[in-house]
């Protein structure tokens, strides 16, 4: 991948672009809670060709809602166990409003 392909891809919101340090600073919070987060599964970050961790901006809003949450005094865990309990809820809503759709277009209501 080139430079200029990098810079094509930085409106991608899964694109690993942002270093560990660059990331925590986003977010207002230490490389640890990353680290931490990337421990309880929440959140995998890619790693560049030198190891290094790199974050994509999808990922950093899950760990600024993390963050949100242990703020607000919820332990780390339940907060990652949140996160993924909402995320699974968005989705399942995703689907069903799909449905949803399919069925009406397959059985349109007939005028009055």
């Amino acid at each position: 991948m080139t430079a200029g392909d990098s810079f094509d891809r930085l409106d991608d919101d899964d694109y690993p672009a942002y270093t560990m340090g660059r990331a925590a600073e986003m977010i207002g919070t230490t490389q640890g809670f990353l680290r931490a987060l990337g421990e309880a599964r929440l959140i995998t970050p890619l790693r560049s060709e030198g190891g290094h961790r790199r974050y994509s901006r999808y990922q950093l809003r899950i760990a600024a809602r993390a963050r949100e949450l242990v703020d607000q005094g919820t332990p780390i865990e339940a907060a990652c166990r949140i996160i993924i309990l909402e995320d699974q809820l968005e989705e399942a809503q995703r689907i069903n409003a799909e449905y949803r759709r399919a069925a009406e277009s397959a059985n349109p209501t007939p005028a009055a």
